[in-house]
């Protein structure tokens, strides 16, 4: 099973959303965190908030899109805290679509940002991993990931080839005992998800999701998923003929 405490811990995306929650719940386990955002501001003071318990947390901003930057992150976090035992690739954003004002821009930005980002952290630290045969990857998607919904092509687009890269990226880092987690998470109360102007079935607080995701990486499940009512559902959706699925999507959404 993956070993959380007294590890080094690297979340990115960590400044708001469930990043920040996910931040808050593994300082209150004792390890080393070093968390990551584009807001420096923001960062350092939620690192000077969660140091009073009992981890001990350092802010490294970032922007994961700099390729470079992550790896002197990676490096700096490596001197200070050691090599990173558990990577949480969780940076991402959210921006709707609509093909009446398609902008490829927006599948681009999402892409590198929700894609590449996590891409450029794992290739950072899997070859330490690799040679200490022992480390932790955590990529954080979507149930948008598993079929195409309306308005969420880029975004949807962006977590279906994180699914897929961290499926086939297990088989080969499992010889080498470093072991691939991927966490599909459903609607979670978020500043991100404050902004949606439609119905969200089976809406979860963040500190509930984040309860979720430690519980299933303390047990090192392939997937976590949540909440379960609405991941079963798209699960379904997913073997649907696209016939059937394009009705039943329509009919719901209106588009």
């Amino acid at each position: 099973m993956p070993q959380l405490e007294d590890s080094t811990i690297w979340l990115t995306g960590a400044s708001s959303g469930i990043g920040e929650a996910l931040a808050r719940r593994l300082a209150r386990i004792p390890c080393r965190l070093a968390i990551s955002a584009r807001r420096a501001d923001v960062l350092e003071k939620l690192a000077g908030e969660l140091n009073e318990g009992p981890a001990t947390v350092r802010a490294f901003p970032l922007d994961v899109t700099d390729r470079d930057a992550v790896r002197q992150t990676t490096d700096a976090i490596a001197g200070a805290f050691g090599p990173v035992d558990v990577l949480i690739a969780n940076a991402g954003t959210y921006k709707p679509d609509d093909p009446e004002h398609f902008d490829a821009e927006i599948c681009d930005d999402t892409m590198r940002l929700n894609f590449s980002g996590a891409v450029y952290c794992i290739e950072a630290v899997m070859p330490a991993m690799i040679e200490r045969r022992s480390g932790y990857i955590v990529g954080v998607s979507s149930l948008v990931g598993y079929r195409g919904l309306p308005r969420a092509s880029a975004y949807g687009a962006s977590k279906a080839a994180l699914i897929n890269f961290l499926e086939a990226l297990r088989f080969g880092l499992h010889h080498h005992g470093v072991q691939v987690s991927i966490v599909n998470p459903g609607f979670v109360k978020t500043p991100l998800t404050d902004k949606n102007d439609f119905e969200m079935p089976f809406l979860m607080p963040a500190d509930r999701a984040v309860e979720v995701m430690v519980r299933g990486m303390e047990r090192g499940k392939k997937e976590i998923y949540f909440p379960w009512q609405l991941a079963w559902i798209f699960k379904l959706m997913r073997v649907l003929p696209f016939p059937l699925y394009h009705r039943l999507i329509a009919a719901r959404t209106g588009k």
